[in-house]
């Protein structure tokens, strides 16, 4: 029981973390708390029926491994070019204004997207295609099997110390680390990631030395909009959840800002540690205490942290600019 609660609250936490970068780079550069990036995720996950319908007309059975391909290229497209659209409508023309305008215009954001995607695409919960997950499932499992020693690998999943985790669970985790260290790769040795360092610490001298602030701040949304489009498939695709509404995006939008605050909002490292803690004991609280108040440890877990440690625990405390 305790190794299956552990188990679930990492591959929640997965999810949590991929969601929480997206809030901890445009923070880092901005310090803007994009309250309307669970929604960004939201939309991933849409994309990715809404792609699976439109394909179907096409061909009746891809294959399976070209099948996901497409299907991230497309929802992670469709969420970059939403992050990008918003940075330039709804937040680039207060990017002088006071904070409060901000954050009063990013919860505008949200309602307008829940509300978009409820006249679009109906207030009935969606279901991703069972028949396309099983056959996703099998693949996993066929590469599970080939590569793990015999006995941990079934065509129902991966069994570790003891917990259970279906093969989409093992993707999600993998792709969750994966994308984490590659972010954090291009931050710190490609020239643009260089420049969001420069433009996270000063953006006016980089004006002054020609980096085009605005492009960087461009290519953030659209960097952190992708993550939660990954993080919007994996939900949609994954069996013991996979239905997909048009309110989802709230609720774990806040959850996966409470993770980046828990792990100290504006370090990528950061966000994905208070990712996987946070699912872990909300798992452990819903399983041992009541799952009834899943939704309230996340955020019993925010005020403790900013009561004992406002930085997170990864965060530095840093002088206020001025």
């Amino acid at each position: 029981m305790f190794q299956q609660q552990i188990a679930n609250g990492i591959v929640l936490g997965s999810i949590y973390a991929l969601i929480a970068l997206g809030y901890t780079m445009v923070y880092g550069i901005l310090e803007l708390i994009n309250f309307a990036h669970g929604e960004i995720y939201m939309i991933g996950a849409y994309s990715a029926i809404i792609f699976l319908a439109l394909l179907t007309t096409v061909h009746a059975n891809p294959p399976v491994f070209f099948l996901l391909l497409l299907l991230f290229s497309f929802s992670m497209v469709m969420t970059a070019m939403y992050g990008a659209t918003m940075e330039r409508v709804a937040y680039r023309p207060l990017r002088k204004a006071p904070r409060l305008s901000l954050i009063i215009t990013a919860i505008g954001m949200s309602l307008f997207f829940q509300n978009y995607v409820m006249l679009t695409q109906g207030a009935r919960d969606k279901v991703f295609p069972q028949d396309v997950a099983k056959d996703i499932s099998l693949m996993l499992s066929d590469i599970f099997q080939r590569i793990l020693p015999p006995g941990i690998g079934s065509p129902h999943g991966v069994s570790l110390f003891g917990a259970k985790f279906s093969n989409m669970d093992i993707v999600t985790i993998l792709s969750s680390i994966t994308l984490m260290i590659l972010l954090q790769l291009f931050i710190k040795r490609t020239k643009t990631g260089k420049a969001m360092r420069a433009t996270a610490q000063d953006p006016s001298m980089c004006r002054l030395v020609g980096i085009d602030v605005d492009k960087i701040i461009r290519v953030t949304f659209i960097i952190g909009s992708a993550l939660g489009a990954t993080a919007g498939i994996m939900i949609a695709a994954n069996m013991k959840y996979g239905r997909v509404h048009y309110y989802m995006g709230w609720t774990i939008g806040l959850k996966a800002f409470t993770a980046a605050v828990l792990g100290g909002i504006g370090n990528i490292p950061g966000a994905m540690l208070g990712g996987f803690v946070l699912g872990i004991v909300e798992s452990l609280a819903a399983g041992y205490i009541s799952s009834e108040y899943k939704d309230v440890y996340a955020f019993v877990i925010l005020i403790l942290v900013l009561i004992i440690k406002p930085t997170g625990l990864l965060g530095e405390r840093v002088p206020e600019k001025m």
